[in-house]
């Protein structure tokens, strides 16, 4: 398997995990009472902010749905609505904090947690959020074209990897006739995780007794260097790191999945907490009635975007996957352009730079309005066959 392959599937996998750690931890406040309670009190004060609300609707669906992919549309969708790049990241990043803590902290799977290897990581990730942080204030505060310039290009490079193998993933499906399962992947360990248990290099933490006579054997050093590269992306992306800690934590550490989904609740509720509070909020750059209303909004698009699942064709939902990460990258692509010209790097005519960007806002709207628009056609379609099947 080539490189590039190996990282679409490593991104693909992560983006999966999130999005099932999504459903869940929605799932779970739905079903808790008071949970629903102290969301409804939050609710009165964020009805004018509507908009949000709806927008997280529609990303969620998107995760919901495709089981991958809609933690990356949040933010670009944030950025295309008119908010501040890293306004837009604190927000979303806290938006997920809270949605950890009210879902995750008494989850059973937090049992499953191997306590060295989270140490390991946090420390690095804490870290990480830290050189994320403040690489995304020191841009902002020398200038925030710069800010917004350096969060534009980091989504158009990842949305535009991303997208652009998932468009390659579905017409290749289609072409052999695939039409299952739109969350597969690849599955199992990489040699790279052999070589890395193999380093001596102290502290040794052992993890996965239960599961192997004596363990496995891993440097606490590697394990917080993942967490530093996690710990970053959250703090510069503002998508709260899970993408990337489940497929680093099974392909590259050679961690079990059991220890490894408790693990990444845990670095969620903590990387997201002290980058959004410690790197954003203390500074004012999170909008806290807009990332109540995403919370709010995204409860419920998810459940509806999972329910969706069971009456559409996986190689329908892979192609809506394909679309909506290109959209996204079209969206930030576009805006790119602009910010050159606006920071004197390039020159070009501000008439078409603004016509560029406004083309990329269209597309990328009509695309996640479209989906959504399918989503909720299907949905209410077969509401009766899903309601046989609860």
């Amino acid at each position: 398997m080539s490189f590039p392959r190996q990282v679409f599937e490593f991104l693909k996998a992560g983006s999966i995990a999130h999005a099932q750690w999504d459903i869940e931890v929605s799932t779970s406040i739905i079903k808790n009472r008071k949970k629903l309670i102290i969301l409804g009190i939050l609710l009165l004060p964020i009805l004018m902010f509507s908009f949000a609300e709806a927008g997280s609707m529609l990303g969620s669906k998107i995760t919901g749905c495709i089981g991958a992919g809609g933690g990356f549309i949040i933010t670009p969708a944030l950025m295309a609505a008119g908010v501040k790049g890293i306004l837009a990241v604190g927000t979303d990043l806290f938006h997920i904090f809270a949605k950890a803590i009210m879902g995750t902290t008494v989850h059973k799977k937090l049992g499953n947690v191997s306590v060295k290897l989270a140490i390991a990581f946090l420390i690095g990730s804490g870290g990480g959020t830290f050189i994320g942080g403040a690489i995304n204030k020191g841009l902002y505060n020398t200038d925030p074209l710069l800010s917004e310039l350096f969060i534009s290009s980091i989504y158009a490079v990842l949305l535009g990897f991303l997208g652009f193998y998932a468009l390659f993933d579905f017409l290749k499906a289609s072409k052999a006739g695939g039409g299952g399962d739109a969350h597969g992947g690849s599955s199992g360990a990489t040699g790279l995780s052999v070589k890395l248990q193999a380093m001596n290099m102290p502290p040794m933490i052992t993890f996965d007794e239960d599961l192997v006579p004596g363990g496995r054997r891993i440097s606490g050093w590697i394990v917080a260097a993942g967490g530093m590269v996690v710990g970053i992306l959250a703090a510069i992306m503002g998508v709260g790191g899970g993408f990337v800690t489940f497929p680093m934590f099974v392909y590259i550490f050679g961690v079990s999945s059991m220890t490894t989904v408790g693990t990444d609740i845990l670095q969620i509720i903590f990387t997201a907490g002290l980058g959004a509070i410690a790197q954003y909020a203390i500074y004012g750059y999170v909008f806290y009635t807009l990332a109540m209303g995403m919370l709010i909004g995204s409860l419920l698009g998810i459940q509806v975007g999972a329910l969706t699942t069971k009456v559409v064709k996986g190689i329908h939902i892979r192609g809506f996957y394909a679309i909506s990460i290109i959209a996204g990258f079209i969206n930030r692509a576009a805006t790119l352009p602009k910010k050159l010209v606006e920071l004197e790097v390039i020159n070009l005519s501000k008439d078409l730079v603004g016509n560029i960007e406004f083309v990329g806002n269209i597309i990328f709207w009509v695309v996640v309005a479209f989906f959504g628009v399918w989503v909720f056609g299907k949905f209410f379609a077969n509401i009766g066959k899903l309601r046989a099947e609860a």
